[in-house]
């Protein structure tokens, strides 16, 4: 792919320039408030179709990779309409219909609705055909008993996209339906924050008893198709920015290691290369596959190359701080502290698991790309 930044693309990288720097200055907004200043100037929803209206303004791939760079270098707060504008709002362009897609873009766009995803479960994680949440029709709609866990800002969400199994005695992935389910059901659904070795608790169990579902997208047992097409658009403009913050992450650890004198250690001194010369090659990748469609195998690739690298980025940094990368801030407290580095070393422990392990990654290059046998289960 021949991808190249134009006079377009520069004018719209100093007009996301001015617009960050402008909001930014001083206390800037954070949490919703924040989603709802970037939906007022329709800066939420760049990659949507460019023929319906939402109130975001359209942006061209070059245009939304040029805002994500920006909006990266800026620091910008940490989005929590990601999951709804990144995820969620494609699905329904795919896959919905017309009514659902009018009835939910807008207050993506606006920033005023928040998801989250309801997939993963306690007995099926990467796995996700064996999911065990069920729903059963209630008249025009359905009732929803089941568990999820790992579920990103659960707590902050107003609604969950539940993949659930609609037919009674299906497996695998036949009989599961994606629905749209409200999460302001008290009694009917309950959030529980799951604490982290780094201290913090953006996941959360998510537990249904009988919590109501308003919609069904893509028809009832067309779940599994659905579910596989949102998981392909996870990877994409997205994973530009992840590696900005990448960048920003290998930039410190390079500053410690000169400053400590780690960098005079060879050994050290050619993890760092090899880091910096891989988070080359992962960005030229990206750049590559944005443009492709249909490839299978693009997006398990690029986790991959992506998990183990910001593992060992984690590992590399904990060596090159040697003993004091034990003790933290709060070591001599009864608080729980960690610096940055030490929370970096402790999450990407999880990088090679959450978003697909890297064996149903491989799985699916075998499978999909190689086409090689099922592994036997």
């Amino acid at each position: 792919m021949d991808f190249e930044f134009g006079p377009e693309d520069d004018t719209f990288r100093r007009e996301a320039r001015e617009w960050l720097g402008a909001h930014l200055a001083g206390d800037a907004a954070e949490g919703p408030a924040w989603e709802r200043t970037l939906g007022r100037d329709g800066w939420i929803g760049l990659g949507w179709a460019a023929d319906a209206e939402y109130g975001n303004r359209h942006a061209t791939l070059t245009q939304q990779v040029v805002w994500a760079e920006e909006y990266a270098r800026f620091r910008a707060p940490a989005r929590l309409g990601h999951i709804g504008e990144n995820l969620l709002a494609p699905t329904l362009i795919a896959y919905g219909s017309q009514e659902q897609q009018t009835r939910h873009l807008p207050g993506i766009a606006r920033g005023e609705e928040l998801w989250c995803q309801g997939y993963s479960e306690p007995g099926a994680g990467s796995d996700l055909a064996s999911v065990r949440t069920r729903a059963v029709r209630d008249g025009t709609g359905y009732r929803v008993t089941g568990q999820k866990i790992w579920t990103s800002l659960a707590h902050e969400a107003h609604w969950c996209f539940v993949l659930a199994r609609t037919e009674p005695g299906s497996v695998r992935h036949h009989g599961l339906s994606f629905l749209l389910v409200p999460m302001d059901q008290p009694g009917r659904i309950d959030v529980r924050p799951i604490r982290q070795m780094t201290g913090t608790s953006e996941f959360n169990e998510v537990f249904f008893d009988g919590a109501e579902a308003v919609d069904v997208v893509g028809g009832e047992g067309n779940g599994w198709q659905v579910a596989v097409g949102l998981l392909a658009l996870e990877r994409g403009v997205s994973t530009l920015v992840q590696q900005i913050g990448f960048e920003e992450e290998l930039e410190r650890i390079v500053a410690l290691a000169v400053a400590n004198g780690a960098a005079t250690d060879p050994v050290l001194r050619d993890r760092l290369v090899h880091q910096w010369a891989e988070l080359r090659t992962m960005r030229w990748n990206a750049l590559r596959t944005l443009g492709s469609t249909g490839d299978p195998g693009a997006p398990s690739v690029a986790k991959l190359l992506w998990g183990r690298w910001h593992q060992r980025l984690g590992e590399l940094a904990m060596q090159i701080r040697g003993a004091a990368a034990a003790a933290g801030p709060g070591a001599w407290s009864s608080a729980y502290e960690l610096d940055e580095l030490q929370r970096l070393f402790l999450f990407t422990r999880a990088d090679t698991i959450y978003g697909g392990s890297d064996e149903i990654q491989r799985n699916i290059i075998a499978e999909r790309v190689l086409g090689l046998p099922r592994e036997q289960r």
